[in-house]
């Protein structure tokens, strides 16, 4: 190879080359980058080691060369891509996260359930540990051991955490807690996919051969029927019971029905305007004859600014204290085991299902950000060509024993 003035330069990737210059006093290595626009930039790299040799760091092999251009390469990458550059020294799991939760572009609502999660699931087992150094085995374990981990009770600030009581025997929770272990996974998986895009991190093998336990995300969906709804309904305080009454007519979540105010029922069009929802985007909840009647009721008097609904002492519903009147009224009410405030939700939802709304109207309805979510939770009550194939085709087989005993439907919800 002849002495010149310019380097010799091979190419390893489109527009990334290793170059060779021979000088009198021996060889040198550098490397070229295409940046755009017929402009390249260049990089010394070090020594050759046709004289001396190679010490990795000043003096290189043609290999040595290679790893070290290819990191420069990568450098150049991120900057023209707009990232950070790839970080030095350890780089730990808990940096991870806090990484991709400031960078978080979900809701308020999502970014805080994802803190949460980290500080209880993730941080305490997993924030010490080096990125680049995790393996597959020890994470498959963790994820495993999350699943058989009993859920944790809501706890007074500085006291020990209370935890549920898991009943190993019963399918339901055991398929709560695989699909939570799942969820709290995927907060993981991104974190981590996050730090490897914006870093320029290594492998991504360890954490992309665990995989979530499979159809664990269809639970069984609880919903009152109309005999419960009115029991339920003739229980509860007379504030309390106006919020309970709205979320049957409507399928709000609480959270949405305290917020309303009168201005946002519009008695013409039949709709009741949500502003702020789980999935930060607002929607019109239909109204039925009834629910119109309802929300009449409920706005009369009342100037537009107010707030549509207040308890006892005219003060605006406030987190969390829906449970307590709730449980009591399900108590009186002969429900259980006592619902939730969420469950009013569900009954709404598969009320409609069931009366052979389509799903994705149902969807619209709840505010769902994808029908998907719809579909796992109401397709199996609504009428089907599989479910009334069967209905209409199986004989009756004239096996029952004759009994005079029938559960009670309408006449119980009156008691």
């Amino acid at each position: 190879m002849k002495a010149r003035k310019k380097p010799y330069y091979r190419t390893i990737d489109p527009g990334r080359h290793l170059g060779y210059y021979r000088g009198a006093r021996g060889g040198k290595w550098s490397a070229r980058f295409y940046a755009g626009s017929g402009r390249y930039l260049e990089n010394h790299l070090g020594i050759a080691d046709d004289t001396q040799d190679a010490d990795g760091l000043k003096v290189l092999t043609f290999g040595q060369a290679q790893e070290k251009a290819r990191k420069w390469f990568r450098q150049q990458t991120r900057a023209k891509e707009g990232l950070a550059p790839e970080r030095k020294g350890p780089y730990t799991v808990k940096e991870a996260l806090d990484e991709y939760l400031a960078a978080f572009t979900g809701t308020e609502l999502g970014r805080a359930a994802a803190t949460s999660a980290s500080n209880a699931h993730i941080l305490p087992p997993l924030g010490t540990l080096e990125v680049e150094k995790l393996t597959a085995g020890p994470l498959k374990a963790w994820h495993r051991g999350l699943a058989c981990s009993p859920a944790r009770l809501r706890t007074t600030p500085g006291a020990e955490q209370r935890f549920r009581k898991l009943d190993a025997q019963d399918p339901e929770a055991i398929r709560r807690r695989r699909a939570t272990a799942n969820r709290v996974l995927t907060i993981l998986k991104a974190a981590l996919n996050h730090a490897k895009a914006e870093h320029g991190l290594g492998s991504d093998d360890a954490w992309r051969s665990v995989k979530p336990f499979r159809k664990v995300n269809a639970p069984v969906i609880r919903y009152l029927t109309a005999a419960e709804c009115q029991r339920l309904v003739n229980r509860c305080a007379p504030q309390f019971r106006r919020l309970v009454q709205a979320a049957l007519l409507t399928g709000c979540r609480y959270g949405e029905l305290v917020r309303l105010r009168v201005s946002d029922f519009n008695p013409e069009a039949a709709t009741l305007a949500v502003r702020v929802s789980k999935a930060g985007e607002a929607r019109h909840v239909y109204l039925t004859e009834e629910g119109v009647e309802f929300f009449e009721a409920a706005t009369a008097g009342k100037a537009s600014g107010d707030l549509m609904f207040t308890d006892s002492k005219g003060r605006r519903w406030g987190k969390s204290r829906q449970r307590r009147p709730l449980l009591e009224a399900c108590e009186q009410a002969k429900i259980e085991p006592a619902v939730s405030f969420h469950i009013l939700r569900h009954t709404h939802a598969a009320q409609l299902a069931m009366s052979g709304t389509p799903l994705g109207v149902i969807s619209e309805q709840l505010g769902h950000a994808d029908v998907r979510m719809t579909q796992r939770h109401y397709a199996h009550l609504s009428p089907s060509f599989v479910s009334q194939t069967i209905r209409s085709n199986f004989p009756t087989l004239g096996i029952l024993e004759n009994s005079t005993v029938r559960p009670l439907r309408k006449r119980d919800a009156k008691r």
